[in-house]
C-alpha cells in the first residue's frame, strides 16, 4: 500500500466517526504543496459556514510565496478562522485533521484557532 493509499484510509476511517452539526460544525484541515485550506462546515445542511486559505487575499499579501506553508503562516490562517467563526457565533467546533498527522502546520493551526477563542 502506498502513501496516498495510506492517508485515504485514515482520512476515511477518522471521517466515519465526526460529523458537525449546526450547534458544533466540524473544522476541516487541508493542505497542498503551497497553501493550507480551513474550512468550518456543517454537514447536516451540507452547507460551507466559512473558510479561510494562505490562497485568499486577506492573508495572501503577509509573507512571500515560498513562506505560505510554514508554521508561523498556519497560525496565522487559525487566528483568522477563529475571529471569522466568532464573529458568526461559532464558539464550539469539532477538530478534522483530514488524516493528516496533528503535527507542525496542522497542530499550529488548531493551538492558533483556540487561543483565539474556539473550543475543540
Amino acid at each position: 500500500m502506498d502513501k496516498i493509499q495510506r492517508k485515504k484510509r485514515r482520512k476515511r476511517s477518522i471521517r466515519k466517526k465526526m460529523f458537525g452539526t449546526s450547534e458544533r460544525p466540524r473544522m476541516c484541515v487541508h493542505k497542498s504543496n503551497r497553501n493550507i485550506y480551513v474550512q468550518i462546515i456543517n454537514d447536516m445542511e451540507g452547507r460551507t459556514l466559512c473558510g479561510v486559505s494562505t490562497a485568499s487575499p486577506a492573508l495572501k499579501g503577509r509573507q512571500k510565496a515560498n513562506t505560505r506553508g510554514s508554521i508561523n503562516f498556519a497560525s496565522g490562517v487559525g487566528e483568522q478562522i477563529a475571529r471569522i467563526a466568532v464573529e458568526k457565533g461559532i464558539k464550539e467546533v469539532v477538530f478534522d485533521r483530514s488524516g493528516y498527522r496533528y503535527h507542525g502546520v496542522v497542530k499550529a493551526v488548531a493551538e492558533a484557532a483556540r487561543k483565539h477563542g474556539l473550543q475543540f
